[in-house]
């Protein structure tokens, strides 16, 4: 009789294991198609967008690339759109809005509709008057390479080695702003490289002392106190760590 409760618990382990298992396998799945389904629908809103955008990259230009964008019909779409970014050699390309919070848009899209790719967002904290000295924006990494699943490439040799590519473009209704970057690398999820608020000058050079620092590439350039900086930031991999990217505004 021991024996055979033995035999039976043992039996009945299996099953639910078995259970357990196919129930992960099957919800897995599922997350997987949903992800999907809500990138193929940003990736649509992306290209409707792209109708209120014009880019125009001229290799024998020294200065930025033209851009024209139609923020009175994007506004109207979304009224928190703040502005425009654009890395080069990623799939970066991206309107940005922000929220009254960093949450928000981590699973609602362009159109305001929950959507677990979210959309492009810049920190809530800052301020698109010239008055910040770190402007921050966020994108999930996502499987497809849309949102901010590319920035990850710069991390990679391939890219570092095309100077062509530190050229980062930021749009918003006040001016186009061109910065280069001048740190690349991966962390831990942290709150100093998102700070926005320095309470003087000398803050904000050990900040960006740090930050060159942390560079995984040296990129050669200088960074002072009265200097502009725009931050980008998305999750790696499995989301225990970030890539992070630091630009210097160039000219505006």
């Amino acid at each position: 009789m021991i024996e055979y409760k033995k035999t039976y618990i043992r039996k009945t382990l299996i099953v639910l294991l078995i259970v357990v298992c196919f129930s992960g396998i099957v919800f897995y799945t599922i997350d997987l198609l949903l992800r999907k389904n809500h990138s193929d629908e940003n990736n649509s809103i992306k290209a409707e967008l792209s109708e209120s955008i014009e880019v125009v990259d001229d290799s024998q230009e020294q200065d930025m690339p033209k851009v024209s964008i139609d923020f009175e019909t994007l506004k109207k779409i979304n009224k928190d759109v703040v502005g425009y970014v654009k890395v080069n050699n990623t799939n970066i390309d991206y309107v940005v809005v922000q929220g009254e919070d960093n949450d928000y848009y981590l699973n609602h899209n362009f159109e305001k509709d929950w959507n677990l790719a979210g959309w492009v967002f810049a920190d809530f904290r800052n301020k698109f008057d010239g008055s910040d000295k770190n402007i921050i924006i966020y994108g999930h990494n996502t499987s497809d390479g849309s949102m901010f699943g590319s920035l990850e490439k710069v991390l990679s040799t391939e890219w570092y080695e095309d100077q062509d590519n530190y050229e980062v473009l930021l749009a918003t209704e006040d001016g186009k702003y061109k910065y280069r970057v001048f740190s690349v690398y991966s962390i831990v999820p942290e709150d100093y490289y998102i700070s926005t608020d320095f309470a003087d000058e000398g803050e904000f050079r050990t900040f960006v002392k740090t930050m060159q620092e942390r560079s995984i590439y040296d990129f050669n350039m200088d960074v002072f106190t009265e200097d502009r900086i725009l931050t980008l930031s998305s999750c790696l991999g499995n989301g225990e760590k970030r890539v992070v990217l630091h630009a210097k505004l160039v000219k505006d």
